[in-house]
Order: C-alpha cells, then structure tokens, then sequence
C-alpha cells in the first residue's frame, strides 16, 4: 500500500474513489447536437484509463431548453442524451472511474439568438459583458418550470447510470440570485439571504425528492466572488455552511471569484505568468469551517502542489482538468514511479481559448486530446519494418516528429542549425510571463534522451548532410523566418517582432508595431517594448482586436498595455516607411476609405506578418525523394499508405511539416509531428 496522500482512497456517501485526483466539470466541445457521442466518450475513457478515480463531464450540461448552448454543451433536458452518458459510463466504469456530470441553467450567460432563440433569462436583468445578452429576470412560471427542469435532468442521470451530479452555481442562473452583483429583486427571492437562497434550496428539494436519499448531489459554488458589489466571502462562507448543513448534498466544489468578464474569468481560471493554485487556501478553509468533503481545481497543475493539498487536509478531492487535457495518464505514471514523464500543462489555456471563441478543446502540445480515435495517447512500436529517420529541425514539429518515430522503434537523428532546441517556442518563452511554455520543449528533450535519440546542434544542413545518413525518412520541421508585411516602400527599415521578443533589437523611444497576423507574436514585442519604457502604438487592419488569440489570453497583454499607457488602433494599415531625420515615418491608410491617410513619426516601425518557409533544404531533397515531397491527404486523414511512390529506386521518402510548409502556430507544428511520424 502506497503512502502517497494522492493515492489514497476517499469514502464518498456510497462511493469509494479510488484516488483523491479528478476532472472538474468542463466543457470541451465535442459533443453532436448536444449528445455525447463517441468523440466525447473517448475523451472521458482516456482519462479514465490514466487513473484518476473522478472525471466530471460537461460544464454545464443543460437542464432548460430555454438555456442555449455558449460552449457546446450537452442537452440534459433530452431523453436522447441518457444512452449515449450510459456508454461514455460503462466506458469510464471499466477502468474503476466514476462518473459524475454538473447541471445547470446558464441564465445570462449564453446568447439569446442561438438555439431555440428563446429569451436569456436571469435572476434580475443585469447584462453580462461577456456574452452580451440582456437578459429578462425570471417571472414565478419560470422558476417553477426551472425547478422541475432541474428534478428531470437529474432523473435522466441516474437512468444513465452516472454515479452523482454536481450544480453549477459560479455565474450561472442559480447564484446571480445569490449575488448582490445580480440580484435585484424585491420578491420573495431578492434582498435577504434566506430569499436569495430560496431558488437554490428549491432546485435541492425537488432533485432529491427526484434521485432518492442514495444519489450523490453536490454543488459547485462561488463561495466569495472576490468584488466590491459581489458577493462576500461572509456571505459566502454562510451558503457553504448552509449547504453542508441541508442534509441534502454531499460535497461542495469551492470556486473564488467571479466571471463577470474575460479580466475576472483569469482570476478564477489563472493562466501562464499567473500564481499556482491562488484559491487553494480559500478551499481550505472552507472544507474547515463546514467540516464537509471538499473539492476544487484552479490552476492545480503539477502533482507535487495536488500533493500537498491533500496531505495538509485542505482537500478531499484535487481538481486537475487542464493537466489532463496535457496528459490525461497523470495517475499512472504516479503509479508506475514515472513521475518525470508527465507531459505538463504549461498554463498557455489555447484549451479554454478555443473553447470561448467557438472551438474545441485542445491541448496546445497534446495534439491526441480529444482526437483519441485516429491519434494515440501511448506511442507503440511499429509492427511493420523500421527504418532510419532524419527530422531536419528541433522546434516543436521536429521534436515531437523525433519522439514519435523513435517511440515506434525507428532510428533517429536530428539535425538542428541553433545551438538550443525549440525553435518559436523558445522565442515566444522569452516573453517572462510566458516562460513556462519551455516545459514544451523540456519535457520532450527528455523523452528524446531516454529514447536514445542523437540531436546534432549548430548543424546547418545541406542536402549532402542528410543524404550522408543514409535516411529511409525525411522529415523536414526547419520552421520559417519572418516576412515584412507587403508595403509600397520601406521594407529594409522595419524591425521584426522575432527582434524584439530576443532582444536582438532594443526597444526605441517611441515604437509603432504593426500587426497584421493577430497572434502572440505581435502582441508579445508591443508587451516587451512597452515593458521597457518605450511609448508604443498597436496598430492592425483587423476590425478584431488580436483575432487569432482568445479573450483569456488577450487578458495579461491588456492589462499591461493600459498600465504602460500603449494606443491601440484597429481598421488601419501600414503602407509604408520612409526616414524622416533621424526618425521613421509610418505612412498608415485604410481598406474602407482609400484615399485616407495619416503619419506617425516614431523611432522603430517594428512588424509581424508570420513567417516564410524556410524550405530550401526541402526543394533541395525533393527531387531525390521517392514521393517527390508528395502527400496523400485523404489517407493522411482516413488511413492508409501517405506517402506515393513516384520513384521506386529513389532511398527515401519526403515530407514538411509546421512552419516549413507554412506560418501556423504551435498545435499545429505539433499534430504534424505526430501524425506524419505515426505513418512512418
């Protein structure tokens, strides 16, 4: 018997959890018109198979018709959703996983003109900013139809064999009742805290009376919104004590903070240059005061922190959701003495981000998560010959290539022309704040040392290099280099934002950064010059502000942006640069009114216009290849043989993958990596 804290079993009402880790209650997106199909259930069945004695599905599944979808969730209040949750259980249950969903009616946080384009409703008709919908407040018919909403999704749970269900009451409809923020009312449900906690308690009454005394019910809970007009974390403390204290639920999920907008929301979900696990203080001294099985995630992201959460009793169960996005295997290789192998989430949330501006889940440099019918968490070993593989690049296409192949048995050399591996993501890691991303590099370093395979640095290859191997593979991953954006004139003088992010260039006195590519890159060198004491203009022909990054992660750069005083400006173009003594002068103009023009006289133009391909060595090798660089994209997606033989005496096979075919980012350097080396 282990003595790990983390290890340890955990009596839950009728349950034991074999384990104190879980997945919290998230929404990632893959569900089919609302069910949780096969994409859905093998995403929970990984993580089941990882370990962990927990996962939480949706966040939230829906009780209301009247409740549209804003991140994919599931229908609870379909009968058609109960087969398919029975599955994704059976699938989780067989790996000794429970299975628990959380419930709830979103309320204002949604869209009113998605789904049936029924009205948002809310407590009271306080607008969220960040779903925009003026919500009407919630008439008696509504909230009687709610609660018996509520009673019904519960019952369909049960029927699916899930082994609890959780509210979700953090900006949702079941606190902004709560919430001096949101609660207005002057009835029965508004002013005094016995009132404002009437229609939760009545949610609580009829699912119980719905599931019987034996179902797990929890909830969770904003126990202190962390804001001026919100609610306290007396308050706060009181509802926790309350709910402990009902007989009625058996567990509360503590959330701090509120989600009012997108700067409140990385308050409660940090991400990278933000603090480790800033609420588990809070969660523990509410699982003190109630004496009550506690649960909780928020930037809980390495095992040694989970760890101590439970072995300083500040926790029953520990709450990893990203993590296992990253690596859903966490557990076992705890289990396994492995614990160096986990692959970490490096807090870069592109999973969240995705999620909130309308895609799905993934993993910044887990391209299997959530692929895991074509994609592999656990590389095996080619059942087919093995061969001799060159990867030319060690940014994050060709380290991921490299593992990939010498995980399936292949021989592996890579050659690296720098002195250090990672390629952009080294770059993008200078940024202070974003410096975990370096773990992608880190963590993939080591695996390719364990692997035995040989990386050749400050090696600038030549097609005579590479076919000195001797290669039955070439994978070329040797990225790009920055491009200027097309101007009339005055290319020359323009500094690249790939300058300033190494500090190959300093800042000047007064900076214009222009950015026509809407990502980090841009954003990153206007942050570090700012940072640095220049006077910077954003400039960017978008209409959206940085469309290419999510609202979670365009938080930290605003937020220095308003504190070092930077101008942003969208809807404009740069259209040229010329000398102007000792200074530059950015010609700007205007894709809606052509004749419009303007100048900015500044000491440094510096632009982001992604990269090009750094492909010579590609076209060098192409014509000795034996596909000729060609890829079968249908097989490279269905199945099959990818690489067509056009030269059958030609020694091996060619292909790009990441920035050497074009500007992308680092998910998609990724999936190239493991998909083309998968085919090998």
């Amino acid at each position: 018997m282990t003595n790990d804290p983390l290890l340890q079993p955990y009596r839950l009402k009728h349950l034991t959890l074999k384990n104190r880790v879980m997945s919290t209650a998230h929404e990632p997106a893959y569900s089919e018109d609302g069910l949780p199909k096969a994409r859905y259930r093998l995403y929970h069945a990984e993580k089941a198979k990882g370990g962990m004695a927990l996962t939480m599905t949706a966040g939230s599944a829906l009780v209301s018709r009247d409740s549209p979808a804003a991140f994919g969730n599931l229908h609870a209040f379909r009968d058609e959703i109960v087969p398919w949750l029975a599955e994704l259980t059976d699938a989780c249950h067989e790996h000794d996983c429970k299975v628990m969903i959380q419930l709830t009616h979103l309320g204002r946080r949604t869209g009113w003109n998605t789904g049936d384009w029924l009205p948002v409703l809310s407590a009271s008709p306080v607008r969220e900013p960040a779903h925009r919908a003026f919500p009407k407040q919630a008439e008696d018919w509504d909230i009687e139809r709610i609660v018996a909403d509520y009673a019904a999704a519960a019952q369909r749970m049960q029927a699916a064999g899930l082994d609890g269900i959780e509210f979700e009451a953090y900006g949702h409809l079941m606190d902004s009742f709560w919430s001096p923020a949101t609660n207005r009312r002057e009835d029965a449900f508004g002013g005094t805290l016995d009132n404002r906690l009437r229609f939760a308690f009545q949610v609580i009454e009829a699912v119980r009376a719905a599931v019987g005394p034996d179902f797990v019910v929890g909830v969770r809970l904003v126990a202190d919104e962390d804001w001026q007009k919100g609610l306290s974390r007396e308050e706060g403390m009181e509802i926790a004590r309350r709910l402990a204290g009902c007989g009625k639920v058996d567990f509360l999920n503590i959330i701090r903070g509120h989600i009012e907008t997108d700067a409140a929301l990385t308050g409660v979900i940090p991400i990278s240059g933000m603090a480790s696990a800033p609420h588990l203080d809070f969660a523990g001294a509410v699982r003190a005061e109630t004496k009550f099985p506690v649960f909780h995630a928020a930037r809980i992201a390495d095992v040694a922190t989970a760890r101590h959460a439970i072995a300083a009793g500040k926790l029953d169960m520990v709450g990893m959701t990203r993590p296992h996005i990253a690596d859903p295997h966490i557990v076992k290789k705890v289990l396994a003495g492995e614990e160096d192998r986990i692959r970490p989430c490096v807090g870069a949330t592109y999973c969240l981000d995705r999620i909130y501006e309308g895609g799905e889940a993934l993993c910044i440099h887990n391209a299997a998560t959530g692929r895991e019918a074509t994609i592999p968490h656990v590389i095996t070993r080619s059942d087919g010959p093995l061969k001799r593989v060159v990867v030319v690049g060690a940014g994050p296409a060709g380290l991921e290539a490299a593992r990939v192949a010498a995980e399936r048995g292949h021989t592996v050399t890579v050659l690296e022309a720098a002195p250090l591996a990672g390629g952009q993501v080294r770059l993008a890691a200078q940024n202070p704040r974003r410096k975990e991303l370096i773990g992608i590099v880190d963590w993939r370093l080591a695996e390719l040392e364990r692997l035995g395979v040989d990386i050749r640095y400050d090696c600038w290859a030549e097609a005579d290099d590479v076919t000195a191997l001797s290669p039955q593979m070439v994978l070329i991953a040797t990225g790009g280099l920055p491009q200027p954006p097309p101007l009339e004139a005055g290319e020359e003088l323009v500094t690249t934002s790939w300058d300033i992010l190494s500090g190959a260039a300093k800042p000047a006195g007064s900076v214009l950064v222009y950015d026509d590519n809407g990502g980090h890159q841009g954003m990153g060198a206007a942050e570090i010059a700012a940072s640095s004491g220049a006077a910077v203009e954003l400039v960017s022909p978008e209409r959206f502000f940085a469309p290419e990054m999510g609202g979670m992660n365009h938080v930290p750069y605003m937020r220095a942006f308003h504190r070092h005083g930077v101008r942003v400006t969208i809807n404009t173009r740069l259209l040229a640069v010329r000398r102007e003594g000792n200074q530059l002068a950015a010609v700007l103009g205007s894709d809606f009114a052509p004749e419009w023009r303007e100048e900015r006289l500044v000491d440094q133009v510096v632009a982001e216009h992604g990269t090009a391909p750094l492909d010579e060595l590609y076209l060098a090798l192409k014509p000795l290849s034996r596909n000729r660089g060609a890829v079968d994209y249908e097989r490279l997606v269905s199945g099959g043989a990818v690489f067509p033989s056009q030269d059958a005496a030609a020694p091996f096979d060619l292909a790009r993958i990441g920035d050497a075919v074009a500007a992308r980012n680092v998910h998609a350097a990724i999936y190239d990596g493991i998909r083309y080396a998968l085919r090998i």
